[in-house]
């Protein structure tokens, strides 16, 4: 029992020693955001990126726990956050060079990993954190030329580790804790302190100078080894990069290794067996969703943690194990809050498996028409929040991953929902896994029809266009809660796309006839029109013309919409007026050689 308690208390230590890269992300940014930096400061400290790990002025270890924080002489004049001190992993923080206020939190005391603390030349008031005096392992402390008043903590007489302080040119008072005069390299010049009974010269004298040089020495030192400890890392990720590279590990799904992990993205390998047992053999009454790449099953682990597992098809040809591995590893590395994280994997000769975390509100399209009774239609604000969501995963996945990472099939049954209702894009790079074995991956059109982009469609070539495309798509499948393709319009006119549908009663000025009825009105019909506008943009038959990404989030922030759909106006009056001199010039009668149809599909999609 006692040997259990023991066990049990080790295990909760460790646990609450780790710190998630989202907690590590929030607190990054949270600094970002209190030290008052400008648009072009830190432009990559993204917070829809979970991972701060491929920020800038950012280093992690292996495990993806950030280790440095070095934002020196960068001209910031706020103030440091105090949610930086859940950073238990962080071992250099710099900040000097700044025109830095108020004062050193509190929290600082807990980044108990700390070996560096450098603030200098900034503008910090208030006294020093008594806090500090918990950094055990902290052997550069360095404060000078700041506004800090009050006395120097005797807490920092407990540093063992500690083997340089600098306080000068600060307006410190009080007497100086004997043992700090037994660090090799001090510095308290510059302001009203008390060397102490032990001390019969003043604290300005020849002795304080003379450390002061040492301190110099003591830097030199220092770069040395912060030189040396910047080598070895890198020759170290050099390594790792070469072992992956030249790794010929061929995973076959062995009975007993259902914990072993991938070193790249840290991806369970789970067996066979434990993904029958979990989704009770793949009971169709398990069964969430069937696409083009296969069918999904609700399952519960032994851990009674609840996932989807995706049961790919098209895997017949044997020998795709290490490609369908590079694959399923480039997708793992792709970290965002609005991106489904992949758990793990399975392999077996004839079968690949996926593991994902289970969503508790499944996906859009089942919210927009699958509503069981009682269950709440998407409001408004919801529907405007999947929008942003689903524009910043596919941002990251255009232009954060490297190489860059293509959906190929976006839609609304392709966005679920979190228990916040938060929009997470999901199947993102299966297309890419499904062709692994193929030379070359334009052989297969892969996509729902009405998503499709006309160039993908006719040329089987994509690019991140055809995914603007397909987002533009599910804008109007999220204004509307029309499905993309619906045959029943037939019956009272020709529109069977949603996209023309919705093109045509936007021409009419019919706003309202474009909302989904189950909204009951509830909604701003301002922005109902600027969503509409937004994906007109990105459905554009001419993928040069479709935005960016990147651009589709500014603009749904309210940036730079204006003057794009100005210019998109213009351009389709243009074709409009084209289109109709060619109805003029020609005869399109029954037994004309000319095919109407064609010239409306060839059209702005």
């Amino acid at each position: 029992m006692e040997m259990n308690l023991f066990i049990g208390f080790v295990t909760l230590v460790y646990l609450s020693s780790f710190v998630s890269p989202d907690a590590q992300g929030n607190a990054l940014y949270s600094l970002r955001t209190s030290l008052g930096a400008s648009t072009n400061q830190l432009t990559d400290w993204n917070p829809d990126i979970v991972n701060p790990c491929t920020w800038s002025k950012i280093t992690c270890d292996t495990n993806n726990n950030v280790i440095t924080v070095a934002i020196s002489d960068m001209g910031f004049s706020g103030t440091l956050s105090p949610r930086i001190g859940i950073l238990k992993t962080l071992n250099i923080l710099q900040l000097q060079g700044n025109g830095i206020t108020g004062e050193i939190p509190q929290e600082f005391g807990n980044l108990t990993s700390l070996t560096m603390l450098n603030l200098e030349n900034n503008h910090l008031t208030g006294e020093i954190p008594s806090s500090l005096g918990s950094l055990k392992r902290l052997s550069f402390l360095i404060l000078n030329e700041n506004n800090l008043s009050g006395s120097i903590p005797e807490s920092l007489s407990s540093l063992s580790n500690l083997s340089e302080i600098q306080l000068a040119n600060n307006r410190l008072s009080g007497e100086i804790p004997p043992q700090l005069f037994s660090i090799s390299s001090h510095n308290f010049t510059g302001n009203q302190l008390n060397c102490g009974i032990n001390f019969s010269h003043p604290c300005a004298s020849q002795e304080i100078v003379r450390t002061r040089r040492k301190s110099k020495t003591g830097m030199i030192v220092g770069i040395v080894v912060a030189s040396l400890f910047i080598l070895l890392l890198g020759y170290s990720l050099v390594f790792l990069l070469w072992r992956r590279r030249n790794r010929n590990e061929v995973f076959v799904d062995v009975a007993g290794e259902v914990d072993r992990r991938i070193e790249f993205g840290q991806l369970k390998r789970f067996s066979w067996r434990e993904l029958q047992i979990c989704t009770s053999n793949f009971d169709e009454k398990n069964v969430l969703g069937q696409g083009g790449f296969g069918k999904v099953y609700k399952g519960v682990l032994g851990d009674n943690t609840r996932v989807a597992v995706k049961r790919l098809t098209d895997y017949e040809s044997p020998g795709g194990d290490t490609a369908f591995q590079r694959e399923v590893e480039m997708i793992s590395v792709a970290v965002h809050r609005n991106l489904l994280r992949l758990i793990g994997f399975c392999t077996t000769p004839t079968e690949r498996l996926l593991v994902y975390p289970f969503m508790e509100n499944l996906s859009v399209a089942s919210r927009l028409r699958e509503l069981k009774p009682g269950e709440p239609v998407l409001n408004w604000a919801t529907r405007k929040q999947v929008a942003l969501g689903t524009s910043r995963g596919l941002e990251y996945l255009h232009e954060h991953c490297n190489p860059k990472i293509i959906h190929r099939d976006v839609k609304a049954a392709n966005v679920l929902l979190d228990e916040d209702f938060e929009a997470v894009v999901g199947d993102f790079g299966l297309a890419k896994l499904v062709d692994v074995r193929r030379t070359n991956v334009t052989t297969q059109v892969r996509g729902t029809m009405g998503h499709i982009a006309p160039e993908y469609l006719s040329t089987g070539k994509s690019s991140e266009k055809t995914d603007v495309f397909g987002y533009g798509v599910m804008l109007l499948e999220l204004v509307t809660g029309q499905r993309a393709i619906d045959f029943s319009r037939l019956e009272y006119e020709d529109d069977v796309l949603l996209l023309d549908h919705v093109k045509k009663l936007q021409r009419e000025k019919k706003l309202d006839e474009i909302v989904d009825p189950n909204l009951s009105r509830n909604y701003d019909i301002q922005e109902v029109e600027m969503m509409i506008q937004v994906a007109l943009l990105c459905t554009q038959s001419s993928p040069e013309d479709r935005p960016k990404m990147s651009e589709v989030v500014r603009m749904l922030e309210g940036e730079g919409l204006t003057e794009r759909w100005q210019l998109w106006q213009h351009v389709e009056i243009t074709r409009m007026q084209e289109y109709d001199r060619l109805q003029r010039r020609f005869d399109w009668g029954e037994n004309s050689i000319y095919n109407q149809d064609a010239i409306e599909l060839s059209g702005g999609r």
